[in-house]
């Protein structure tokens, strides 16, 4: 029998609901985080936040998905380095109010979900790209960045793939939760305060 966190993590309903509401739980979880929210914390997550949001960029501009198994990039050092970036995005809104025990909180709800993910995903690409895959899963490790394949393109970007994969998008809404966040930290949450 399957661990109760992998049974949660993979259902199809809440997985389902997940997908079409993540939208509202974002701005909701982001005005909650801005209500305990300290601004002597703002600079150290906006880094780590944006330290996340690098790895996915460069997630973007290197995956062309289920088109061509992609080994360049941060591929060729973690076969799942978007969810690694993903992990840091919301670490360092997290790190806002201060509480280590949030982001231990954090840590232990997105491990199993980033594993279930996974799981999925490889279950996926395995007929795809049949044996290729399977030496690549043999070679370069599932979450732990590990040094990168010999003879690949570790320094990997392709302007078209970033753009086909909407990083641009994904940057520009990032950036506008941490000013909205920074506004209210420095200007908003003072004056209701004084």
């Amino acid at each position: 029998m399957k661990p109760t966190s992998d049974g949660l993590f993979q259902h199809p309903g809440l997985r389902s609901f997940l997908v079409r509401t993540r939208l509202p739980l974002f701005v909701a979880a982001l005005v909650l985080m801005a209500l305990y929210a300290r601004a002597d914390w703002l600079l150290a997550g906006f880094v780590v936040s944006m330290v996340g949001e690098f790895i996915q960029l460069w997630c973007f501009a290197s995956l062309d998905k289920n088109a061509t198994l992609t080994i360049r990039g941060p591929y060729t050092m973690v076969r799942n380095p978007m969810y690694l970036g993903r992990f840091f995005i919301p670490f360092g809104f997290l790190m806002l109010p201060g509480q280590w025990w949030l982001l231990v909180l954090y840590t232990l709800l997105y491990w199993p979900y980033m594993d279930n993910r996974v799981q999925r995903e490889e279950a996926h690409l395995k007929p795809i790209f049949g044996a290729p895959y399977a030496d690549y899963c043999a070679k370069v490790r599932r979450f732990v960045p590990g040094w990168p394949l010999a003879g690949t393109q570790v320094g990997y970007w392709n302007w078209a793939l970033f753009r086909q994969n909407n990083a641009g998008t994904n940057l520009l809404a990032t950036l506008a939760a941490w000013a909205l966040m920074a506004a209210w930290l420095l200007w908003g949450q003072p004056a209701l305060r004084g």
